[in-house]
């Protein structure tokens, strides 16, 4: 069997990864609101994939407000699909 990505085996991380795969870029309170997330976790969480290599994050301002764009990396995408790949050999699909 194949092993699964530790990294990617958190729940929160996997989330952001899923959400990540689906849209071309989103900001951390469209995250933070499809995640159920904490900031704090969130940006802790965010912080690991990008070190990773797996998004990455882009601190800007919209107006006044601070806005934190995240979006998903090609060597991101190549891990998440293994990730899955992996999960479908442990369900023999």
């Amino acid at each position: 069997m194949k092993e699964l990505n530790p990294l990617l085996h958190s729940q929160l991380r996997l989330a952001v990864m899923s959400i990540l795969m689906n849209v071309e870029e989103a900001d951390f309170v469209y995250l933070k609101e499809k995640t159920e997330s904490t900031a704090g976790n969130l940006s802790v969480q965010l912080d690991k994939l990008s070190s990773a290599g797996y998004i990455t994050v882009e601190k800007g301002t919209s107006g006044k407000r601070p806005r934190t764009i995240c979006s998903i990396t090609p060597e991101g995408i190549s891990a998440f699909e293994q990730y899955v790949e992996a999960l479908k050999s442990y369900l023999n699909l």
